[in-house]
């Protein structure tokens, strides 16, 4: 491996630790990832943006020491943080097994049972490169629907994303969120952001990483596993439902959860993601 001076001389800083090499990591739209061999042999991940907003990689510093707290799921360890880069121990990939699957599962279900405070968070956060409002509210579908659904589907609509008739439709579940929301569940302590990109699978055990943490439904977190896919999704499930068993028609309510993915998505990109909003919509 060569080494980047920008990003050893800013790990040095940080760590007190000389960097032996680097190597650019693929992946990720809106920050620049580097992996760095140090001096005394460990690894880490370096992410950097230029420009970055105020308190952006602060806010995945905190979300990913929160989601570790309970120590019932791996978590990418964070060893620095600053205005502009985040550093977080490495963990070296491995393949997806049926086994790490469901160990993944039963840890989600103990990491949503530690619980929140409330629906929402004590800060802002970010998603993406988009800002993350995170104020709490006294129900969870209240805050789905005013810090989650709304807020994006405001950007894709004056950003020409959105055609009239889908966000009719979305705006139509708003409406109704309180009857489709299902059993009053207590906050779970969520990912947030739980697609299957933001899932590590190590040599061993699945790691989080990226989150939007908040205080929401635990529904929320396998709606979003679901939505683009992850491996032997049906015994995670399974080994998550055995832990702690999700409530009757679970699985109707996806399309509810997967409202926010889908409406950021079409903020962020356009493309097809606001017709998928409203087909979502409908389906409820």
């Amino acid at each position: 491996m060569a080494r980047s001076r920008g990003v050893a001389d800013l790990v040095e800083r940080l760590l007190g630790t000389p960097v032996a090499a680097t190597t650019p990591v693929a992946g990720g739209d809106t920050c620049v990832t580097t992996r760095v061999r140090l001096g005394d042999g460990r690894s880490a991940l370096v992410k950097t943006r230029s420009g970055a907003p105020e308190d952006f990689f602060a806010a995945e510093a905190r979300g990913l020491r929160w989601l570790a707290e309970p120590d019932v799921v791996p978590v990418a360890e964070v060893l620095a943080v600053d205005h502009d880069c985040l550093v977080v121990a490495w963990v070296e990939p491995g393949r997806p097994s049926p086994e790490a699957a469901a160990d993944l599962g039963r840890g989600l279900a103990l990491l949503h049972a530690s619980g929140a405070e409330g629906f929402g968070a004590g800060q802002d956060g970010f998603v993406g490169a988009l800002p993350l409002p995170n104020r709490p509210v006294p129900t969870w579908p209240e805050f789905f629907a005013v810090r989650r659904v709304l807020p994006y589907l405001r950007v894709a609509v004056d950003r020409g994303h959105v055609e009239p008739r889908d966000a009719a439709a979305v705006e139509g579940v708003v409406r109704r969120i309180e009857q489709l929301a299902g059993p009053t569940e207590p906050p779970a302590r969520l990912h947030g952001d739980l697609w299957s990109g933001n899932v590590v699978w190590g040599t061993e055990r699945a790691h989080l990483i990226d989150p939007a943490a908040h205080g929401g439904h635990r529904e929320t977190d396998l709606a979003l596993l679901a939505l683009f896919g992850a491996p032997h999704l049906d015994r995670l499930v399974a080994a998550y439902d055995e832990e702690r068993p999700l409530a009757d028609g679970w699985r109707d309510r996806q399309p509810l959860h997967q409202l926010f993915p889908v409406l950021l998505h079409a903020a962020m990109f356009g493309g097809g993601y606001g017709a998928r909003a409203g087909e979502l919509a409908r389906r409820l």
